[in-house]
């Protein structure tokens, strides 16, 4: 126990006084100021379009064909002849009275 108490009053006393910080440095000098950065070119207009071509005109259309005369129609046939006509009835005879 004694050399625990010794160990310690030991160490209290080596530490007082000492600063266990690192010290302060010398202020850095001020950086240079950045320069302006300059200005960026101006773009130049874009070219016209190149004019488009005329369409070309649409060919006529072909004249349709004639239509063919009809034919003649044929001539139309004869009628057959009536058949005789029938003898009539012979009458009934008279009575007398």
């Amino acid at each position: 126990m004694n050399r625990l108490i010794f160990a310690v009053a030991l160490f209290s006393i080596m530490t007082v006084g000492c600063d266990l910080r690192g010290r302060d440095g010398a202020t850095g000098a001020t950086g240079a100021s950045g320069t302006d950065g300059k200005a960026g070119a101006v773009g130049v207009d874009g070219a016209a379009g190149a004019t488009g071509t005329d369409g070309k005109a649409g060919a006529d259309g072909a004249n349709g064909r004639k239509g063919t005369a009809g034919a003649a129609g044929a001539e139309g046939a004869a009628g057959a002849a009536g058949a005789a006509g029938a003898a009539g009835p012979t009458g009934a005879k008279g009575r007398d009275r």
